[in-house]
């Protein structure tokens, strides 16, 4: 009976009881041939797994290092694809909520980790090789999407890391600017340029567009889990309807209450003579975005206890909003169709698929769906005249795979969102931001540099 109670017996059965709820968690039971390896690790003893170092006798002290780094690794490896992951706010889409420099806690339970497409890749690294540049990721295994149990679902008004959906490809000379967003720029460039009262069709001016970029430009492809992380507020859940109307945003029909850290551009008139800077720093304005377009006007985004605190200021004789006027179309705003008359500050209705939901198709509102169609869900598709082809069957309808969402910074007019590249597919959320462990302005030095205030602060 002490036999069977031995230390390395018991160190066997805990490790191999928590690798066998691992793998049920995972859900596929050809992991459990790895409790072979186990046993051998802990009990038989009959090949040497760490093969770099001596079971017997004493290592070097490189050796020593390089068994700890090994270890460190695999460990903190494990830990971000299952459990949370470290994420550093780049760009100001949602400031006020989370500022440029902030380090994110970002937990992957919150809605169930991902197993990883692409699982052989160099550690720590989203897409690009250090040093080299070269991708960090291996083809040599692609798995399809998978997602674990997690503590909960996406909500409404939730801030959400997730893949960018347009990231699947890459002008790597632009990177900062979406690879179909290149193209459509250089497609109305082109219009422009061949003028003329008549002018061809669309699908002319995109494919001429397409092969100069390819032709000028190195252009890679991204699987899903090799794309760039955004953060963003999820507005619109599966199922919702999203419209906004003069900037104010409507989910369902009911006015979605603004946040108080959220920001909308401002005009900010003075009579003459400048806001002291000193204002601005005691309201947190960055210099970055203090924007004289005239000696008696500034370009701010402001939150809108800040639009009014600045409207009390002796010097100021108005503050007002930015907003694009209703049927002003924009050319960059999904889904660039001039039928839609559609505009940052003017938007929708627009529906939030649903995963088994059936739509009906035509010429007119296939511009909604044909990525999802083509791209997010991997089916064959083309137009004929009039007609829809998907997988080589004529089509009117289309049945959705996944769920889908409505991502939104809060920066309002500071952040390429859903409304410039449309849905997020459910395979590309990553995780919750819990807590911002870490806060850096990049506008200060030494000590000053750090936020103290925003330390262990909760990411709401």
């Amino acid at each position: 009976m002490n036999k069977l109670f031995t230390k390395k017996n018991i160190k066997f059965a805990i490790v191999a009881f928590l690798y066998i709820l691992v793998v049920i968690w995972i859900g596929n039971y050809w992991f459990l041939i790895g409790l072979a390896v186990i046993y051998d690790l802990y009990i038989s003893e009959k090949v040497n797994w760490t093969f770099w170092k001596k079971r017997t006798g004493k290592n070097s002290a490189f050796v020593e290092w390089m068994d700890a780094l090994i270890f460190a690794v695999i460990a903190v490896s494990l830990i971000n694809i299952f459990l949370f992951q470290n994420y550093r706010i780049p760009t100001p889409s949602m400031e006020k909520s989370l500022l440029v420099g902030d380090h994110l806690f970002v937990s992957k339970l919150a809605y169930g980790p991902r197993m990883p497409n692409t699982p052989i890749a160099f550690p720590f690294t989203q897409h690009t090789m250090p040093l080299t540049n070269g991708k960090s990721w291996s083809n040599l295994i692609i798995w399809p999407y998978k997602r674990l149990y997690g503590a909960g679902k996406v909500k409404n008004n939730d801030p959400i890391v997730f893949n960018f959906p347009a990231g699947d490809t890459v002008v790597v000379e632009e990177q900062t600017t979406s690879y179909y967003e290149i193209v459509r720029r250089r497609a109305r460039e082109i219009k422009e340029m061949e003028g003329g009262s008549v002018y061809k069709p669309k699908n002319y001016y995109m494919q001429k567009a397409r092969k100069e970029v390819w032709d000028k430009y190195t252009v890679i492809y991204r699987p899903v889990d090799r794309r760039d992380n955004y953060v963003k507020r999820c507005i619109g859940i599966p199922g919702d309807t999203v419209t906004i109307k003069k900037g104010v945003l409507y989910v369902n029909g009911k006015i979605v209450p603004d946040n108080n850290t959220q920001q909308t551009t401002y005009v900010v008139t003075t009579n003459g003579t400048t806001i002291n800077p000193k204002a601005f720093e005691r309201l947190d304005i960055s210099k970055s975005d203090q924007i004289m377009i005239s000696g008696t006007q500034y370009l701010l985004p402001l939150t809108k206890g800040n639009a009014e605190i600045i409207s009390k200021f002796t010097n100021v004789s108005e503050v007002s909003p930015v907003y694009t006027g209703k049927g002003e179309y924009a050319p960059h705003i999904f889904p660039y169709n001039p039928v839609y008359g559609w505009n940052e500050d003017n938007y929708g209705p627009i529906w939030m698929p649903v995963k088994g939901a059936t739509v009906k198709l035509d010429t007119s509102n296939l511009c909604l769906y044909e990525r999802i169609i083509d791209v997010y869900e991997n089916n064959a598709l083309r137009v004929d005249g009039s007609t829809i082809f998907i997988n080589n069957t004529p089509a009117t309808s289309y049945t959705f795979k996944m769920n889908y969402y409505w991502m939104m910074g809060d920066n309002r007019h500071n952040s390429a969102d859903s409304r410039y590249w449309g849905f997020v597919p459910e395979d590309h959320i990553v995780g919750k931001p819990k807590f911002i462990w870490l806060s850096l302005d990049k506008e200060a030095r030494g000590l000053k540099s750090i936020r103290w205030s925003r330390m262990f602060m909760s990411a709401k």
